[in-house]
């Protein structure tokens, strides 16, 4: 059959039909190649861009800015009675003395002391708002390590609010520079913030500015209407099905009532868009509403926010004034757009004309974050660290290695050399490798309800943690463990027999040496395993938000990863740095357990 004729007339020999099935396999191999490497590459893929998010959301975290400010550590209001100053008092009464002293008026006296002009008990709450609350704690520890500085004025670097941290990493707030063209000049009055004045500029050098404001407009005219096609889609749709009929009474109410907010809702659009580009079409003045982008004219070292714009003038509100009065030549002044509407961000206007003021003076610069290594938790983004996180899950860890390594390493060497062959040993085995599969929230549940509501175990501690991270790791342990014992060749039991020692020294002295490299192996994988895991965790109450760094291991604590699921959770900006930074260093010692791994078995690993 395979020899009859082609579609030409001619046969083929059997050589041929060898090496045309040859080309169809190795075709096969090569497309099985193929696939096999595409699936390597996407895989790899997925964990690179995986790598790519956390870290480039994270890796700001490990710097945090500062504003460096000239402090008078005021004698008369830290230490009133001279005890400090005279010396002979330990830490501790340093620490009780120092408790009831306001460092927080230290700290917003020496910012207040850069912006003279602040006297409005709003503008000074708003300028104070700038300052961590962390502030007032660097200066009492300060005086309490070194009370010499009592009387004395420093320059010191205070920690800056969340939100001023995360404009200064470029995290919010987006700024677009322009350069000015022509001479511009400031008029009205200039000592005073808030205050209305009329800025100039020849030849026209407010032009591109009101071009773009007017581009701005065209684009949120723009997504309005796009907004609205889909409203009109979705009323159509609805039209549709109450045309079709069909529908129940329900139904048909419901999609009346949607059809009408639609119809609605397109409405409102409608007049917001005509608004915004009649306004982008206009010839005359341009005011700039609160949900547009603020322009910002820096001038003579001098901040005004632009409120109307034409191409040769513009109205404006003082919020830094400027040096002098003079007018400033094409090239010494510059318009700043801040992207973000006001109404969209934390900070006002006058909050980051202050923080630009102090960065164009470099008193704000970015420090390496020592404190996200050395605090614990916090309330406020700027001073929660990962410190108590990192030695809770130290403690546990090292617990769950004590509980967990005799007890797996025990019952491996029982079952694998001692334990007869019966029922029995039968269901233990199958036992252990159904456990190895179980969810590891059900290890929290019996956690909870054996070792904390059933012997009293102190509940949010590394002890009753270590204790249900042991139950999840035995069965990984235990197969590792019986697996190494398998490897180890009959040959050595055979020698060991042979030379007089008894089963039980051929066991211990000769059989289980070999197999500790893979049982340790075995270990550290199930110690990364545990060291990642949350959810039995939570069960036992090491969700609690705590402060305090843990000293031992029945003290109140936290984990990394619990400690990650709680700032994931936070709605501040600044945790979503943190909390990919927390990922990259459990991530580095995961892969570092897990390297440790491979190191020990290529090191110990004997070749039969």
């Amino acid at each position: 059959m395979s020899n009859r004729s082609t579609a030409s007339g001619t046969r083929r020999s059997p050589r041929e039909i060898v090496e045309a099935s040859l080309k169809r396999r190795y075709a096969t191999e090569r497309r099985f190649r193929l696939f096999g490497a595409s699936a390597v590459v996407l895989g790899l893929s997925f964990v690179l861009i995986l790598f790519v998010s956390i870290v480039s959301k994270g890796y700001t975290a490990f710097f945090q800015s500062y504003v460096e400010l000239p402090v008078a550590f005021n004698a008369e209001l830290i230490d009133p009675s001279g005890k400090l100053a005279e010396g002979g008092l330990d830490e501790i009464e340093i620490a009780r003395q120092l408790r009831s002293v306001n460092f927080l008026k230290l700290a917003r006296d020496a910012l207040r002391a850069e912006f003279p002009e602040v006297t409005g008990r709003t503008q000074r709450r708003s300028l104070d708002a700038l300052l961590s609350p962390g502030a007032p704690l660097q200066l009492r520890q300060m005086v309490t390590s070194d009370p010499a500085v009592i009387g004395s004025e420093r320059s010191v670097r205070l920690l800056v609010d969340d939100d001023v941290d995360m404009f200064m990493k470029g995290r919010s707030t987006p700024i677009s520079r322009l350069d000015g063209t022509g001479v511009a000049s400031v008029e009205g009055d200039l000592d005073k913030i808030g205050k209305a004045v009329v800025v100039r500029v020849t030849d026209d050098g407010l032009l591109p500015l009101l071009e773009r404001a007017r581009a701005r407009l065209v684009d949120n005219a723009d997504r309005l209407a796009r907004q609205q096609a889909r409203l009109q889609r979705s009323r159509d749709a609805q039209t549709a099905l109450l045309e079709q009929g069909g529908l129940s009474d329900d139904q048909a109410g419901e999609a009346e009532r949607e059809a009408a907010r639609n119809e609605r809702d397109m409405a409102q659009l409608e007049t917001k868009i005509q608004a915004l580009r009649a306004e982008a079409e206009g010839s005359d003045e341009l005011v700039l509403s609160a949900e547009a982008p603020s322009f910002l004219l820096r001038i003579n070292d001098g901040l005004i926010k632009l409120v109307a714009l034409e191409p040769n003038s513009a109205r404006g509100e003082l919020l830094v004034p400027p040096a002098s009065a003079a007018p400033a030549e094409a090239g010494t002044w510059e318009t700043l757009e801040l992207t973000t509407p006001q109404d969209a961000r934390r900070l006002t206007d006058q909050q980051l004309a202050w923080v630009l003021q102090l960065q164009h003076e470099g008193l704000l610069s970015k420090r390496f974050n020592v404190p996200f290594f050395t605090n614990g938790t916090s309330r406020e983004p700027e001073l929660a660290g990962i410190a108590g996180a990192v030695l809770g899950s130290f403690y546990t860890l090292v617990l769950t290695l004590l509980f967990s390594f005799p007890i797996a390493v025990g019952a491996a060497l029982y079952l694998e050399e001692f334990a007869p062959k019966n029922r029995i040993t039968d269901l233990i085995e199958v036992n252990i490798n159904n456990l190895a599969a179980v969810p590891s929230i059900v290890f929290g549940l019996l956690g909870l309800a054996v070792f904390i509501n059933f012997f009293g175990v102190p509940r949010s501690t590394p002890l009753v943690a270590a204790m249900v991270l042991t139950l999840m790791t035995l069965p990984t342990i235990i197969i590792a463990s019986r697996a190494a014992l398998k490897s180890v060749p009959p040959s050595i039991r055979e020698a060991a027999l042979g030379v007089g020692a008894s089963p039980l020294q051929t066991r211990l002295h000769h059989v289980l040496p070999l197999a500790l490299p893979g049982m340790m192996t075995g270990t550290i994988i199930g110690m990364a395993q545990a060291l990642g895991e949350s959810a039995p965790l939570l069960m036992i109450g090491m969700i609690a938000f705590i402060v305090d760094i843990p000293q031992g291991f029945t003290d109140a604590a936290t984990v990394l990863p619990v400690q990650i699921f709680l700032w994931a959770d936070s709605p501040e900006r600044g945790f979503v740095e943190r909390t990919s930074a927390a990922i990259m260093v459990l991530l580095a010692f995961l892969i570092l357990m897990n390297l440790t791994a491979v190191l020990l078995r290529r090191r110990f690993e004997r070749r039969w």
